[in-house]
C-alpha cells in the first residue's frame, strides 16, 4: 500500500512538472498583432508628416520602435495585398491578383484564396497559437473562403470591402448586421480585438486586425464625427489611433508588452482625401503614392526605440518575420518570397531583397531594387482622371444598404501629385533623388534598365499563362481556384 501511494505521488509529480514545463513554454511563445489599415496613404500619419492630422498614439508607438520609409506593397489595391501578407507570396503565386467583389463582373463568386496555400494563420494555430480575424477579410466572400476555415478561430467583420454591396457584419460564418451602421465599426472592431486579447492573455496568440477605415465610405463614431478640427478623414485617422492606444494599454495593463510584437501598416496607399507626402499617384496606380505605405514595428526590449529605417523592404516580409519569430520553420514545398525582417528591424541591415515587384491587374508594373525603380509599363497617375468635384459614387452611401456620412471626400482632394514627366513605359526612377517620381532618367542610365528588365522578365517567365492570358479568356468565364 506504502508502495502504491509512493508511485501515485511520482506520476502526480512526472505530470504537474509535465504541465509546468509547457505552460512555461507557452508563455514564452510571442504574442503577434498585425494592425492593417485599408487604403492608408503613406503621409497619412503625423509621424510621416501630415500637417493637420493627429497620431499621439501612433507616434508613441514609432518612438518606441522602428518607423520604415521604404515599405513596399505589392500591389496598389485590396485584395492580392492582404494575401500577400499572410502568405508571404507574390500575387502571382497566391493566386488573388484580383478584388473579389459580390456586386463586381467577372470576380463575383467562385474566387478567392485557394485552399492549398499555407495561412501565417493556420500556421501559428497548428503551433499552439490563438488566432482571430477582426475586420475587412476580402479573400472571398464564399463559405470556402472564410477566415474560419483558413486558420481563424473566430472572426468579426465584413468580407470585403465595405463599400461593396451587400455591407454585411459577420461574426464567424453568421451574418450579425445587415445594414452596417459603418460609424461603429472602428470601435466595434477594437473591442472584439481587447476581448480576444483578455480571453487569450495567458496563452500565445494571434490578432489579425484589418480595420476598415479610412477605406471609402469615410466614417467615424460620435465621440470622434467632426472632433478633429481635420475634416471626416481626420475623424477617421483620429479613431483608429485611439484604437492602436487602446491595444497597448491592454498589452500593458496584462503585462503582456514585453511579450508582443506588434505591427502597424496598410495595404496600399490612399483614396481621395488622403495624403501621400509628397509621393506622386494614388491608390490603383504603381506609382509611390500607390505602393508606398507607413509601417511601424514595435517590441519592447527586442525592436530598438527610435529608428527611422530607411531600407528597401516590403508586406511580403511580414509572413516569415513572424514565423521566425514564432521558432516555426518555413514551408519548404513552395517558393516564400518574403524574407525575415528582423534584421533590419534590429540591426537596420541592408535589404534582403535584391528587386520588388508590383503587379497591377494581370500584369507585372514595376520593379524597384535600390535606389532604382523601372516602370515597364504604363500607369496613369490618378484614378477617375475624367472626374470632379461633382462625381456621383456609384458604390457611396446611400442611407439605406450603405450607412456612412455623405460627405465623402471627391476626386478633387487629390492625395498625390500628378505632376513629373508624361507616363510611359520603360520610365526609370531613382527614388533616393527623386522619391516624386518627377524625372525620367531612363536614357541617361541605361545599363540600369537592362539590368532591371533583365531581373523583371526574369519573374515575369514565373507568371502562369492562366493569369497572364486571362484577359484574352470569354468574359462569360470566371476564374476558379482549386479548392
Amino acid at each position: 500500500m506504502r508502495i502504491q501511494r509512493t508511485f501515485f505521488s511520482f506520476v502526480c509529480l512526472i505530470v504537474f512538472c509535465q504541465q509546468a514545463l509547457l505552460g512555461a513554454e507557452s508563455k514564452s511563445k510571442p504574442n503577434f498583432i498585425v494592425i492593417f489599415a485599408d487604403d492608408l496613404g503613406y503621409g497619412d500619419l503625423e509621424c510621416y508628416g501630415h500637417p493637420r492630422f493627429k497620431t499621439p498614439n501612433l507616434n508613441q508607438m514609432a518612438a518606441e520602435g522602428a518607423r520604415l520609409t521604404q515599405f513596399n506593397v505589392p500591389v496598389p489595391y485590396c485584395a492580392p495585398s492582404r494575401a500577400t501578407l499572410l502568405t508571404g507570396r507574390y500575387p502571382w503565386r497566391h493566386g488573388v491578383w484580383f478584388n473579389p467583389a459580390p456586386d463586381g463582373g467577372r470576380f463575383r463568386s467562385g474566387v478567392g484564396i485557394a485552399k492549398s496555400e499555407l495561412l501565417l494563420s493556420e500556421l501559428l494555430k497548428e503551433n499552439g497559437y490563438a488566432t482571430i480575424c477582426v475586420g475587412k477579410w476580402h479573400l472571398g466572400h464564399d463559405p470556402q473562403f472564410y477566415p474560419t476555415r483558413h486558420g481563424f478561430d473566430d472572426y468579426l467583420g465584413i468580407l470585403y470591402s465595405n463599400d461593396m454591396r451587400p455591407v454585411n457584419l459577420f461574426q464567424g460564418e453568421k451574418v450579425v448586421e445587415y445594414p452596417v451602421i459603418q460609424a461603429n465599426l472602428t470601435k466595434r472592431y477594437t473591442n472584439r480585438a481587447l476581448k480576444f486579447i483578455r480571453k487569450n492573455q495567458k496563452q500565445p496568440f494571434f490578432l489579425y486586425l484589418p480595420h476598415a477605415m479610412p477605406h471609402k465610405p469615410l466614417a467615424a463614431s460620435e465621440a470622434f464625427y467632426k472632433k478633429s478640427g481635420a475634416g471626416l478623414y481626420g475623424d477617421v485617422i483620429a479613431e483608429l489611433d485611439w484604437s492602436v492606444g487602446e491595444i497597448f494599454k491592454a498589452l500593458k495593463e496584462l503585462n503582456l508588452d514585453e511579450n508582443t510584437f506588434v505591427i502597424f501598416t496598410s495595404d496600399n496607399g490612399p483614396w481621395y482625401g488622403g495624403h501621400t507626402a509628397g509621393l506622386s499617384g494614388m491608390k490603383s496606380t504603381s506609382w509611390e503614392g500607390g505602393l508606398r505605405v507607413p509601417m511601424i514595428a514595435r517590441w519592447p526590449g527586442k525592436i530598438p526605440p527610435q529608428q527611422v529605417i530607411d531600407t528597401v523592404c516590403g508586406s511580403i516580409d511580414i509572413f516569415p518575420t513572424i514565423l521566425k519569430q514564432a521558432n516555426i520553420k518555413l514551408p519548404t514545398d513552395r517558393i516564400i518570397d518574403g524574407k525575415d525582417l528582423f534584421p533590419v528591424l534590429t540591426e537596420k541591415a541592408d535589404s534582403p531583397h535584391t528587386a520588388l515587384y508590383s503587379m497591377k491587374g494581370n500584369a507585372l508594373f514595376t520593379i524597384r531594387s535600390g535606389p532604382w525603380k523601372l516602370h515597364v509599363k504604363q500607369s496613369p497617375r490618378r484614378a477617375l482622371k475624367t472626374q470632379s468635384k461633382d462625381w456621383i459614387d456609384p458604390r457611396g452611401p446611400d442611407g439605406v444598404t450603405i450607412i456612412a456620412p455623405y460627405e465623402q471626400a471627391m476626386p478633387n482632394q487629390f492625395p498625390g501629385l500628378v505632376s513629373g514627366d508624361q507616363p510611359a513605359s520603360m520610365m526609370l526612377f531613382n527614388l533616393k533623388d527623386d522619391s516624386a517620381e518627377q524625372h525620367n532618367v531612363a536614357k541617361q542610365n541605361p545599363q540600369v534598365v537592362a539590368r532591371l528588365k533583365k531581373l523583371y522578365d526574369e519573374m515575369h517567365a514565373q507568371v502562369p499563362d492562366q493569369i497572364r492570358n486571362f484577359n484574352k479568356q470569354p468574359q462569360k468565364k470566371s476564374l476558379r481556384q482549386k479548392k
